[in-house]
């Protein structure tokens, strides 16, 4: 076994307590230790003012800084650009704060040397603040999904030097007006206030008239038309659209949802026909999905694709009875169409019949109505 060491008991000693100074009573607020500044008791300590100056000069810097940097990340939130090859930019997203009405799209940060050349698919997607946009002459490339959803737009307007695209009265085109890209959602407001109209008018009011409807929700497309955007009358409240007789294409969701319109002519120098043009050869997924104040469609023969749901849920029951678009009117016979018209899933609108859902009929060979 191991012995067990020894341990030395040490005797506890007492720190030594240093005896406190004798200060006298009267002086005790006015001793100095050596190398430490007396203190001043409603006094100035040395160097005081200066110390105030820097703080308070550290703590405008800060401030300022911080607003600076806060007011950055604000800005790029807002504005996402994407710089190009060639050195211009593309402007991919717009995040309204929520007090932005109107914005002009020209260059980054006002920068005259990073101008903005192209707008990206859906830069604007469903705001809800921006009533007007202003596009600059630089602008060289809009996506026509730009300006999906922008429920109180009401003007687009586009510097009278761009090259590629124009206005006509805040409707956005290409120069030679032969593609329409955009009618603004909000549009009947500005048509409202122009006309000096207070208050908006609805279908099935007592007040509702032909001559709101003349003033604030029809329009002509200008005859050098020939293609309608696509998405660009989405959600639109308008009640008559006159189409151009060279019309020749009708895009993906150009009138989606457009759920007063009920009235679609063509115009054909002086005479004037109901539906499409004999022209068009073309029409879009979901061209006209949820339009039920339609209650005529004739397709001419011309046409050549028709989109998957493009008349989707044009048809519905009122009560016993199919109301909306309850037949389509096909120029060429059946077969005819079935072998010349490339159709897509569903294009026709269906309603509940019985336990089953049937698609409404087409009427082949039928002759066009409504020519004036």
């Amino acid at each position: 076994m191991k012995k067990e060491e020894k341990r030395v008991k040490r005797p506890k000693v007492d720190p030594i307590q240093a005896p406190p100074p004798e200060i006298p009573e009267d002086e005790i607020w006015t001793y100095r230790i050596e190398g430490l500044q007396e203190p001043h008791i409603g006094g100035r300590y040395k160097h005081s003012a200066s110390k105030k100056v820097l703080v308070v000069a550290a703590l405008l810097v800060a401030i300022g800084l911080s607003i600076f940097l806060s007011v950055r990340a604000i800005h790029k939130d807002t504005f996402q650009y994407k710089e190009l090859q060639d050195g211009s930019y593309e402007l991919v997203k717009f995040s309204n704060p929520g007090d932005i009405h109107e914005m002009t799209i020209d260059c980054v940060d006002g920068d005259a040397a990073k101008p903005v050349t192209v707008l990206h698919e859906y830069m604007l997607n469903c705001d809800d603040q921006l009533q007007t946009v202003r596009i600059g002459a630089s602008v060289t490339q809009i996506d026509g999904k730009s300006f999906y959803s922008c429920w109180n737009l009401q003007a687009i307007f586009v510097d009278e030097n761009n090259p590629n695209y124009c206005d006509l009265d805040g409707v956005l085109y290409t120069k030679d007006l032969s593609e329409i890209l955009c009618y603004p959602i909000d549009r009947d407001l500005y048509l409202r206030e122009k006309a000096g109209i207070e208050n908006e008018l609805f279908v099935g009011d007592p007040d509702y008239s032909d001559d709101y409807v003349q003033k604030v929700q029809t329009y002509a497309l200008p005859q050098q038309t020939k293609r309608i955007g696509m998405l660009a009358f989405n959600y639109s409240d308008l009640v008559r659209v006159e189409l151009p007789h060279g019309l020749e294409s009708i895009e993906t969701m150009a009138f989606f949802r457009c759920v007063n319109l009920r009235e679609i002519t063509t115009r054909n120098g002086d005479s004037v026909y109901a539906s499409l043009p004999e022209c068009l050869t073309f029409i879009g997924s979901d061209a006209f999905s949820y339009d039920q104040a339609l209650t005529y469609m004739y397709i001419p023969e011309k046409v050549a694709e028709i989109g998957h749901h493009a008349f989707w849920d044009t048809v519905y029951k009122d009560g016993g009875n199919i109301a909306g678009l309850s037949e389509i009117c096909v120029q060429a016979d059946e077969a005819s169409f079935k072998k010349n018209v490339r159709t897509g899933d569903q294009w026709r609108g269906e309603y509940d019949h019985m336990l089953f859902k049937k698609a409404v009929p087409v009427r082949y060979g039928a002759q066009r109505e409504g020519i004036k």
